[in-house]
């Protein structure tokens, strides 16, 4: 394609969503544009891989760029060199920026102060967002933890069913209408998964009276081998009941492969976040390949898009501009505006409302294009996440094979959600490194003396427990040689971790708007984000959590370590916390609880049957500009209970037939 191509569609972003529709329209003969504000897909993955074996903090983010550490001389401000957001032409949000989110210099978005005499119980206290998203070929997948899950019917119906947050549009036939594309998308991921064992589930669920879970339902590659400690959990569980519901381990099905094919089969790295040394994880450069070699579809990377223009008569969108550059950190090195039949936003819950509210020099669209409603940027979501952590009574080898295979799926719908949040709780693979910075964090403790694992010293969990790992050690022991190997063995082959991704219910004071102050090196208004934990109804499900995690440990003979995170600092000091509340219990109870993100940003322009509370129609198509459709996770009216990437991949599949069908109709 040249200069003069004649663009039927226009997308803007290269992550999992935006490939979908692109491969979809470019098999159609559909002549499609993609602008991506990233650099380009490597050729390998090599240089990622050799900047994360480098990175100080093993982060989701850390392999790819822009740097997200050393970018600048360490302080005693900055220890790891966190990169001046104003300096860069694609900054993102990342994990390390979550402590910093009171440092405009270290932080992507701008966050608005707290509220005075603000506690933490208080329904009104702001947080820090805790999770993260990357702006490259390939988007987020890159750092995806791979697993493929359904929402259940009952998710998208949870106003209907149980008074609380909002429909999807059509509620339950919504979810019948996904199923074939459902089907697509495991087949587009080439999922791994045991069909049989997944029934268990949906007839437990009643997903669908009639045992049919879809005309062509299975997988297209079997399981991934579970994990040792999935069988642990699975013998500790028989008979197990919570809440009336049962307690049971469920394969996860997961996006990579099982077995050789396209892709290589799984080697067990156990670095699938933040990268898959070999790609035998699923990310969405497989699906973009697929689209070029349609020879329909053309990408131009480091083109961020900047405005939207519509046609002052018609109000539909006939342009996009964009600027380009060449070095991540240098000037702009170009402009332009590029046109077509239908537009396509796909740039991820935050950049695509950013790009939405700053278009807002279109006549009658003064608060953004597709924003009559007032409802872009709002509702964002997230899985907000509580970890448990403890020691097995003997060996169960963590830091082998993907970072889970497994999970309790069977407490995500009940009467309770009527009262709380539902969760799927996350067998982790990955010992103690999210939930205690391990393996560092307890080598550290035996080489210095310290205790900060509880391993080392006097601690005592919230059941009473000591916590030393060897009584015959005194405390805050100094080791090294073949004892300080033995200890750590002891220690590192016996490390249990459960996560609980706790859905979080829509609020329209959530929300992503532009900052009045802080601009990007284009000079580009960054995020600013408002975000709290607006009811008791998640923070129910945090006391829920905490309580199961106690029996499940008890249940396996298992010690637990999880901390308490200490009474939070609502202040608006550079160290004021970022993500610990409190909740007090119906017994009186002061519960502290420290909150993680699982990397689910979800909702900002959500689908719905009202225009004027929703940004889009059940199509994914705006109400306010029908050749303007968005895809990706901020469609979403509720969050649900499963993670969203098989979900978004689905709709994005959907999505490309409703735009196949209207340029039939043109």
């Amino acid at each position: 394609m040249n200069s003069k191509t004649e663009y039927d569609v226009v997308i803007v972003g290269a992550g999992i969503a935006g490939a979908i529709v692109a491969y979809e329209l470019g098999k159609a003969g559909k002549k499609v544009l993609i602008l991506e504000a990233g650099p380009a897909v490597p050729a390998d993955r090599s240089k990622y891989m050799d900047t994360f074996f480098k990175a100080a903090a093993k982060t989701p983010e850390s392999p790819y760029p822009p740097a997200t550490q050393n970018a600048v001389a360490n302080s005693l401000d900055n220890p790891l060199g966190l990169p001046d957001p104003s300096t860069e032409n694609t900054p993102r949000y990342t994990v390390l920026q979550v402590d910093a989110w009171r440092k405009p210099t270290q932080c992507y978005f701008d966050y608005p102060p707290q509220d005075a005499n603000v506690s933490g119980t208080s329904l009104n206290a702001k947080f820090a967002f805790a999770s993260s998203y990357e702006r490259i070929g390939g988007g987020t997948t890159w750092h995806w933890l791979g697993t493929c899950l359904r929402l259940l019917p009952q998710d998208f119906e949870l106003k209907t069913l149980y008074g609380q947050g909002v429909d999807w549009p059509g509620g339950e036939q919504f979810y019948q209408d996904l199923v074939p594309f459902y089907e697509k998308a495991d087949q587009e991921i080439n999922v791994a998964g045991d069909k049989q064992r997944m029934q268990r589930l949906y007839e437990q669920f009643g997903v669908d009276p009639s045992g049919t879970y879809g005309a062509h339902y299975d997988f297209p590659m079997p399981g991934i081998v579970p994990a040792l400690q999935d069988r642990v959990y699975e013998h500790a569980t028989l008979g197990m009941k919570y809440e009336g519901n049962e307690v049971y381990v469920s394969p996860t099905p997961q996006g990579r492969n099982s077995r050789p094919g396209e892709r290589r089969q799984c080697a067990g790295n156990t670095n699938c976040i933040p990268i898959c040394p070999i790609q035998a994880k699923y990310d969405a450069t497989v699906t973009l390949a697929r689209a070029l070699q349609t020879g329909n579809v053309e990408i131009r990377y480091q083109h961020v898009a900047s405005n939207i223009q519509l046609d002052s008569t018609t109000q539909q969108v006939c342009a996009i501009d964009y600027i380009s550059y060449t070095h991540a950190n240098g000037i702009a090195t170009g402009q332009g505006s590029v046109t077509g039949k239908r537009f396509v936003l796909a740039a991820h819950a935050i950049e695509t409302p950013k790009l939405l509210l700053m278009s807002n020099k279109n006549p009658g669209f003064e608060n953004g294009v597709a924003n009559s409603s007032d409802q872009v940027g709002r509702n964002l979501m997230d899985h907000i996440m509580y970890l448990g952590w403890g020691l097995a009574e003997k060996p169960i080898y963590p830091y082998r094979g993907p970072l889970s295979t497994g999970g309790i799926e069977s407490l995500r719908d009940g009467d309770f959600r009527k009262q709380r949040s539902a969760y799927r709780i996350e067998i982790g693979n990955e010992g103690w490194q999210w939930a205690a910075n391990d393996p560092g964090t307890t080598l550290a403790d035996f080489i210095f003396g310290q205790n900060n694992s509880q391993l080392n010293g006097n601690s005592v969990n919230q059941q009473g427990q000591e916590l030393r790992l060897d009584d015959n050690l005194p405390a805050n022991s100094k080791l090294f040689g073949q004892q300080l190997v033995q200890t750590l063995n002891q220690a590192y082959t016996r490390q249990l971790r459960l996560g609980y991704l706790i859905e979080q219910l829509p609020d329209a004071n959530n929300r992503v708007e532009l900052s009045s102050t802080l601009k990007d090196n284009l000079g580009l208004p960054r995020p600013k984000v408002t975000y709290r934990l607006a009811s008791d109804y998640e923070r129910k499900a945090f006391v829920s959590a905490k309580q199961i995690t106690t029996e499940l440990f008890t249940q396996l003979g298992a010690t637990e370590y999880t901390q308490d995170p200490g009474e939070p600092n609502l202040s608006n000091a550079e160290d004021a916390s970022a993500t610990k509340f409190q909740y007090q219990d119906d017994s009186g109870t002061l519960h502290n609880f420290k909150f993680y993100g699982a990397g689910h940003i979800v909702g900002t322009y959500r689908m719905g049957d009202d225009p004027a509370t929703s940004v889009l129609n059940h199509r994914q198509q705006s109400w306010d500009h029908a050749n303007l459709y968005m895809v990706g996770s901020g469609v979403f009216p509720t969050i649900g209970t499963g993670n969203p990437t098989l979900t978004i991949a689905a709709l994005a599949f959907q999505g490309a037939g409703h735009i196949l069908d209207d340029l039939a109709g043109a």
